[in-house]
């Protein structure tokens, strides 16, 4: 694989966020980049932009997990072309003790090395719950 491969890149990118590289997470990000992350959750909706990804999307969770307990883990990436399909597990302790375990997929679109955009789905039912509970409808 290259540093252009779309599986290299996305396997890199969910090492950094596991690693807390934040500067390779930044770089793994075109400037253009979308996230799309589902439901009706204050993250929820297309973020556009390396800034509003890192920031209003990845950087509103941050304050709310308690510091050293994330644990990411790649469990599965399959390509196609510039396509990637990746399934991650996500498990923390939130600042208020509470435990969060979510399994995660995303179809990673690669552009010149960089995340050109992400579809998540997620539980976000257990999102809600744990994460913002203040939210539920």
């Amino acid at each position: 694989m290259t540093a252009t491969d779309p599986k290299a890149v996305v396997t890199r990118y969910v090492e950094a966020v596991r690693d807390g590289d934040l500067p390779a997470v930044r770089d793994s990000f075109a400037p253009d980049a979308t996230w799309t992350y589902p439901g009706d959750l204050p993250i929820s909706g297309t973020h556009e932009g390396r800034t509003a990804i890192l920031e209003d999307f990845l950087g509103a969770v941050g304050p709310l997990i308690r510091p050293g307990t994330t644990v990411i883990e790649l469990t599965h990436a399959f390509a196609d072309g510039d396509q990637v399909l990746a399934e991650w597990t996500s498990t923390a302790t939130t600042v208020d003790g509470a435990a969060y375990a979510n399994r995660c997929a995303g179809v990673f679109t690669v552009r010149d090395g960089r995340i050109a955009a992400v579809r998540e789905y997620a539980d976000t039912r257990h999102t809600a719950d744990v994460l913002f509970p203040a939210h539920r409808g």
